[in-house]
């Protein structure tokens, strides 16, 4: 039985693996993702050989439920709100850590006559865990608008008030390793350790949440690894230590990709607010208006397009269309390509996945270091719904909240449209200077309605 279960295991690992090589493009993405199931599916049985593994209708009991809720929720999401969904199962992966944990904790007398590295690393992941629970459901209270997307925070006490809470946690941790079993010191440890999670993620702005919400997976995974030392388990060891590994490479690029330290992240963050903008100085902010009809035809009679889609897009879900628009063009002789940034939307990959969908041939999709010194010799750029990936402010104004930070060069372009509802600010809650750029025409209306009206006047041409 024991070489069963370890040469399960050990295809489980290939699996997740290549699964996980599957999903770095979208070609393979559905079908790494769907190995990297299969995978887990072989690892949970692998699980359920070990003697002795508990009470049998618990295990079916909590199968159950998990299927009953993770498969109609996965299947009746919006694409807009796949970020939320990320966050909210990142999230109950760290609740699950941390309340294994306690019932370990439970079971086992306090830890009594258990080993020191077992000891650590369970109270290691109740900490994480727990942390990553409670900071990833303000994180998709952020993301849902549930909570407000503007910093709250406890002003200048905020940091001593964040290492009281780790102290407190760390403290508890402490007099459990030296040996006492009370229950109130580990419930002492998820409080202090639940509240931290709040108060770190509440101080910061919803331009930053798609690099908290990879963090807080990489804090799961960490805390699912050392609980599976902890329990001897090496399947949660292997996966944990993937999840993490993977979701710290992804913060430290997405974090480079906004200029930005993770411990500036951390320590609070820009947006959901709208920034203050002197009205003396000398920037004229005329908009200039334009029609359907009038970006048929600047279209029609371009030799290259480049769109570039932001979350507007998403919410609009008008990647079908713009996909039309883009085959029209094509019939027409226009030669068309997407610019993508990395963090556009609000998850890594977002916009690939959206245009994924739409079937989008994926050599069109071109990352923001490859398609930015194209833009020089673009006649049109198609902005729709992207807002802060796209303002020069970020180039120009060393005052803004997002200077330093790399932006698609849209202002390069010979003419640029840009589809937006109106002139609301984008996460970072500034103004964006290529509105008022003189060669920078707007769109206004819904996305998906106004690319359909495009398309209609554009057949007429």
């Amino acid at each position: 039985m024991i070489n069963l279960r370890t040469s399960l295991y050990i295809v489980a690992f290939a699996m997740f693996i290549y699964g996980l090589m599957g999903l770095t493009g979208p070609r393979t993405a559905v079908r790494g993702n769907l190995i990297a199931a299969a995978g887990m599916v072989v690892a949970i049985v692998a699980t359920l050989l070990t003697p002795h593994i508990g009470d049998w209708p618990l295990i079916i009991l909590g199968i159950g439920l998990g299927v009953l809720v993770g498969i109609p929720a996965a299947r009746q999401v919006k694409m807009t709100a796949m970020p939320q969904m990320v966050a909210l199962f990142n999230g109950v992966g760290g609740g699950a850590v941390a309340l294994i944990s306690w019932a370990e904790f439970r079971h086992s007398g306090g830890f009594a006559g258990d080993a020191a590295y077992v000891i650590v690393a369970s109270l290691f992941a109740t900490i994480i865990g727990a942390l990553s629970f409670w900071g990833s459901l303000v994180a998709f209270g952020k993301l849902q608008e549930i909570v407000p997307g503007r910093p709250i925070s406890a002003g200048r006490l905020q940091q001593p008030l964040n290492a009281l809470l780790l102290l407190g946690a760390i403290g508890c941790a402490i007099a459990i390793g030296a040996g006492d079993h009370h229950e109130l010191l580990i419930i002492g440890v998820l409080i202090f350790a639940s509240v931290l999670g709040l108060v770190v993620v509440l101080p910061i702005g919803g331009a930053d949440m798609p690099v908290v919400v990879s963090l807080l997976n990489a804090c799961t995974g960490l805390s699912a690894a050392a609980t599976g030392l902890a329990l001897n388990n090496t399947a949660m060891i292997v996966a944990g230590m993937i999840v993490g590994a993977s979701g710290s490479i992804l913060t430290d690029q997405m974090a480079k990709a906004m200029n930005r330290s993770i411990v500036s992240i951390v320590a609070g963050g820009f947006g959901g607010q709208v920034v203050a903008v002197a009205t003396g100085d000398s920037v004229d902010r005329t908009v200039r208006a334009t029609s359907a009809s009038d970006v048929a035809i600047q279209m029609a009679y371009a030799n290259r397009v480049i769109v570039v889609p932001g979350y507007g897009m998403a919410v609009a879900q008008a990647q079908h269309v713009v996909r039309d628009l883009a085959k029209l063009l094509e019939d027409k002789g226009v030669e068309v390509t997407y610019a993508i940034h990395p963090v556009a939307g609000r998850m890594p990959g977002h916009m690939n996945v959206l245009l994924a969908e739409a079937d989008v041939p994926y050599d069109q999709l071109k990352d923001m270091d490859d398609i930015n010194d194209e833009f020089a010799r673009t006649d049109v750029a198609l902005v729709v719904g992207a807002n802060d990936v796209t303002n020069p402010a970020a180039r120009n104004d060393p005052s803004s909240p997002i200077h330093g930070m790399p932006i698609l060069d849209v202002d390069h372009a010979k003419t640029v449209i840009v589809l937006k509802r109106s002139m609301n600010t984008g996460f970072a809650g500034i103004e964006n200077q290529l509105y008022f750029d003189p060669k920078t025409s707007m769109l206004f209306g819904d996305a998906k309605t106004m690319v359909g009206k495009v398309i209609e006047e554009l057949k007429a041409v």
